[in-house]
């Protein structure tokens, strides 16, 4: 039985969606074959481990205080060898190993499912930790994830590889406070009402507001300024309809899932219609229509441009890929989601992938691409250092 850690949390806007993703991960573990070890980073930035956190009601309000005073820390060096080290904290409290156990204890990690959303989890800084300790992991590289979570580098790499995108512009939080006038006459300039604000490098649709003038424009970019020090402001669609794609595989070979339609109630689907309304605790937060009823013609563009996304962010595990299609069937990459939430498993269930499956495929994902770069040479013997020599360490020639 291998133990895969299953990290979640974080210091997000999208903390409690990563709860819930992480929940609905474990619970579909393949617990034939594996172990889940959660892994919950606090909003502080402290990290936890406890048996209580596979239930959704360790992290009721009422209840998390005492969950993280009686819970494991989490010691994990960014060295390899995937050792995490399970430390009890002073006191009773209800740890993996019983009550009243003073000694920590050593866990080996098989495999790491990053669930952590937004900053901190998603944007290749966790991957690059999980990169430092040599342990296989199921989301996209440090790259991909930097390029997927940042809204105005993957433009910018969207654009490069001929991808369609909507047209946009972009400045900076300082830009704005000192020149605010100027800041709205150069969207202005570049752009038609309506328009989205954006903050570059957030999700679940956090701090994202529609303007249809002016006014609206300043006030969209003093919400996205609180959350990012880089502001993306995007042409509206017309009548446009939002589709999405999941993609899964690696650098080598990948596939497009089933193609869905959300249902929104608003102008576009904001954080409540994701996540509050409906019922997210089985991955329907939003009304799907699956698959979306669209054109044959304009489903090959979305899927052939899913997978086409994909590889051009340099992504591996299973991501989502946002659409806009406007009235005239012009089809536009929106953005690419490189830890979906609930990791995009109802797009997988109508063509046979069940939740379970989709998570031990991405597991083994993981473990062919951690061989593969194995295999790729970390050091070069040279005499360099031996031919420096004195106080000033000069060059001896």
């Amino acid at each position: 039985m291998e133990t895969v850690a299953v990290i979640f949390g974080g210091r997000s806007v999208e903390h409690e969606v990563s709860v819930v993703t992480a929940l609905q991960v474990m619970e579909n573990l393949d617990r034939d074959r594996f172990t889940p070890l959660p892994v919950y980073i606090a909003k502080t930035g402290v990290w936890y481990s406890s048996p209580a956190m596979l239930n959704i009601d360790a992290f009721r309000k009422e209840r998390l205080a005492q969950t993280l005073a009686e819970a494991d820390l989490v010691h994990w060096l960014p060295v390899p060898g995937g050792v995490v080290r399970l430390v009890p904290q002073q006191g009773e409290r209800r740890g993996w190993f019983g009550a009243r156990r003073a000694e920590a204890r050593e866990v080996k990690v098989a495999c790491a499912i990053p669930a952590a959303h937004g900053t901190y989890g998603e944007d290749g800084s966790l991957q690059g930790f999980l990169e430092l300790a040599d342990v296989p992991y199921t989301s996209a590289g440090v790259v991909g994830s930097a390029v997927g979570m940042d809204k105005i580098v993957m433009k910018k790499v969207f654009a490069a590889a001929g991808i369609p995108i909507v047209p946009y512009e972009w400045f900076t939080r300082e830009a704005w406070q000192n020149d605010p006038d100027g800041v709205v006459a150069q969207v202005e300039a570049r752009l038609t009402y309506p328009m989205f604000v954006k903050p570059s490098n957030l999700g679940s649709s956090v701090g994202i507001t529609r303007a249809d003038d002016a006014s609206q424009l300043r006030r969209g970019i003093e919400i996205a300024a609180h959350y990012d020090e880089r502001i993306l402001v995007e042409q509206g669609v017309d009548q446009a309809v939002e589709v999405n794609v999941s993609v899964l595989g690696d650098e080598y070979t990948c596939r497009p899932s089933w193609i869905e339609r959300p249902v929104s109630w608003e102008s576009f689907l904001t954080y409540e219609d994701k996540y509050i309304r409906g019922n997210f605790n089985k991955g329907q937060g939003v009304a799907r229509e699956i698959p979306a009823n669209i054109p044959a013609r304009v489903a090959e563009q979305v899927a052939a441009f899913a997978v086409q996304a994909f590889r051009a962010v340099h992504a591996r595990g299973v991501v989502r890929v946002d659409f806009l299609i406007s009235r005239e069937e012009q089809v536009y990459v929106n953005e690419i989601n490189t830890i979906p939430g609930s990791f995009a498993f109802y797009l997988w269930e109508p063509a046979g992938l069940s939740y379970r499956d989709l998570l031990s495929e991405l597991i083994e994902i993981a473990k062919r691409s951690h061989r593969r770069r194995a295999q790729n040479m970390t050091t070069f013997d040279t005499d360099l250092l031996d031919r420096f020599g004195g106080q000033k360490l000069s060059l001896r020639k």
